[in-house]
């Protein structure tokens, strides 16, 4: 079963790569950019057959690795 993991940084951290990125746009003619955020999105392969299972199984790869819970949230999908 594929499991993916998005991380985002949490509202209110700073994202001087989202920054930068947006001033690239800018540079490039693209207007009316507000913001731009960056994050990660992990996809997982697991064995595991039951969706519940799965789910938690890359939720606790979130929390224990995958994502830095004090500056990052993540979401759990199954695909």
């Amino acid at each position: 079963m594929k499991a993916v993991v998005t991380v985002k940084l949490k509202p209110g951290v700073l994202d001087p790569q989202g920054k930068a990125i947006g001033h690239a746009l800018e540079g490039l003619g693209f207007d009316g950019i507000a913001d731009v955020r960056v994050g990660k999105v992990i996809e997982l392969d697991l064995h595991e057959t039951d969706p519940a299972a799965a789910r938690e199984a890359a939720a606790a790869m979130a929390r224990r690795l995958l994502a830095n819970t004090v500056i990052e949230s993540f979401d759990v999908t199954l695909a």
